[in-house]
């Protein structure tokens, strides 16, 4: 029978992990800290799990060499300690010189990263460093593989994990959530790398299964081996979410006062906000998921959509992490997991490996499939109505950039301006870079983002049905009439909705906006917005072209 060390074995993660190799027939080594938990463990999980107090910091080589003399079965180091964050690969080196296995269920995206630089070493010593062997990346790419296969271009991918607010959460956890929370983050997004803020870029979706969740940006290894391993041309993004509204918006809110510099990091409330955690774990339910979704061009020229999704019912979701990490040690203690060697834990273990694993438990998966409509503006107008760079400007097939130059008129009184920044509009501002990125959603609307020198214009846009548009910046909605002009196209307002009810017209934006060819032939705008009540809020134009 062979033998695991794992390590934090009391851990939310760890326990799940412990009870999936027990179930299989591995005997454990359960290493933690604190006796009394192992002990309570042990007593839980009978014969195969044997109580090791001790820290992981006093592991060593010479350790790891002399428990695989006690106990000659000993095959692998298995770590659910975490975090993971900014920690040397020490232990895992010393897994190496000890001739171990190491499988580690690390979601940072550092550790991930560096894993590799063990590889001569595993090699030589016949043993698999397997790093973040969990829901990211190993999991989400193992979902990837299957739903990407056949296809000629990869255009978006985009990975979310909501678990239920009665899951347990580890301190270690929410360490890892808190140290990122509000800070610069790099992430590939418009087809670019830069930078956004850690619990940042939220949204709100229906999860099948689910309903409705929240999520933000959360810094993985995935925000790099997605784009390493399938080349996407638009977004490579993990999200994560809490189930609770009062603790993911108020999460977004402390994450602000980061990114604004008014706090240097959320790491020192990491206990009170455990605390505080602990005291709503009774709401919300004990149902959490997992998202996995591509855009991509098929090899039949359409474009689709498909999603992955995984419902963990009653209490099961805390065990998903730990899925791919007990699929690796059951493959390296039968031996047919022949991979040796140091990497981060993508394309080694396949989906079906990890899917036996969901058996033991209330989990569910799909997969489902959307095609992409045309283009808004495309369905609306047609294709050949219009000058072939107001044409080029709309064409969102799945995500278009613009990029060119702007100017802008401000408004016309300070409380003008107020309603400018409320809703992002563009200040007074000479010509400068802009850059706009527009993305359409398989429901047919299309998120538009204009970037401003310090200030983002976003909005959604959709056909309202009646041959024109609807454009909704927040809770505000702007109705748009479309008609040709002589030389292109103008958008103008028609009326607008606030929270849902018609705003009088005294109260609605007033704009009619200029889209056609310039001298170049380069697609230019001109776009005037007012209010009755406050007069000018902006005026911008300028001109764009399309980012190859």
């Amino acid at each position: 029978m062979k033998t695991v060390l794992l390590l934090g074995a009391t851990g939310a993660f760890g326990e799940r992990l412990a009870e999936g190799l027990v179930r299989s027939g591995i005997a454990v080594l359960a290493a933690a800290r604190r006796e009394a938990p192992l002990r309570a463990l042990a007593a839980r999980l009978g014969p195969l799990l044997t109580p090791l107090p001790m820290d992981r910091a006093g592991l060593d080589a010479a350790r790891l060499r002399a428990l695989a003399a006690e106990h000659p079965a000993l095959i692998a180091v298995a770590d659910a300690s975490g975090p993971f964050q900014d920690r040397p690969p020490e232990p895992a080196r010393a897994a190496i010189e000890a001739g171990l296995h190491w499988v580690d269920l690390a979601d940072a995206r550092d550790w991930v990263a560096g894993i590799g630089a063990l590889d001569g070493a595993a090699r030589q010593a016949g043993v698999a460093v397997l790093a973040g062997a969990s829901s990211t990346p190993a999991l989400s790419h193992a979902v990837l593989d299957v739903i990407t296969a056949g296809a000629r271009a990869i255009h978006m991918i985009d990975v979310a994990i909501s678990p239920g607010n009665r899951a347990p959460r580890g301190e270690a956890v929410m360490r890892a959530i808190l140290s990122r929370a509000g800070q610069p983050i790099r992430v590939f997004r418009g087809g670019r790398w830069t930078t956004a803020p850690g619990w940042g870029l939220s949204d709100r979706r229906t999860i099948a299964g689910l309903g409705r969740r929240r999520l933000s940006l959360c810094e993985t290894p995935d925000l790099d081996l997605l784009v390493t391993r399938y080349a996407p041309r638009a977004d490579a993004l993990f999200r994560a979410g809490l189930e609770l509204g009062v603790m993911h918006q108020g999460l977004a809110a402390l994450s602000w006062l980061v990114e604004a510099g008014l706090l240097r990091s959320l790491l020192p409330l990491t206990r009170p906000l455990h605390g505080l955690a602990r005291l709503l774990a009774p709401f919300g339910t004990d149902r959490g998921g997992m998202e996995v979704s591509v855009v991509a061009e098929e090899a039949d020229g359409v474009l689709r959509r498909r999603c992955w999704t995984l419902v963990a019912e009653e209490g099961d979701g805390p065990f998903v992490p730990t899925l791919p990490a007990l699929a690796a040690l059951r493959g390296l203690a039968d031996g047919s997991l022949a991979f040796r060697g140091a990497a981060p834990c993508v394309g080694i273990l396949d989906y079906d490996r990890i899917a036996e694993t969901f058996a033991a438990h209330r989990i569910t998966t799909r997969i489902d499939a959307m095609d992409f409509p045309a283009p808004l503006f495309a369905r609306l107008l047609g294709e050949g109505t219009l000058p072939a760079a107001i044409v080029a400007g709309h064409a969102v097939a799945p995500f278009l950039a613009l990029e060119g130059r702007g100017s802008a008129e401000g408004a016309a009184n300070p409380l003008g301006a107020l309603a400018a920044r409320l809703f992002g509009l563009p200040a007074a501002t000479a010509e400068a870079p802009l850059r706009v990125e527009m993305r359409a959603a398989p429901d047919g609307t299309e998120a538009w983002e204009r970037h401003w020198p310090g200030r983002t214009m976003r909005s959604v846009l959709r056909a309202d049905g009646k041959g024109g548009i609807e454009e909704r910046f927040g809770p505000l909605t702007g109705l748009l009439a479309l008609r040709r002009s002589a030389d292109g196209l103008v958008l103008e307002t028609t009326g607008a909705r606030a929270f849902g009810l018609r705003l009088p017209r005294f109260l609605a934006p007033i704009s009619a906006a200029r889209e056609y060819p310039d001298a170049e032939g380069r697609f230019a705008f001109d776009v005037p917005i007012a209010v009755p009540l406050l007069g000018r809020l902006t005026r911008y134009r300028g001109w764009l072209s399309p980012v190859a």
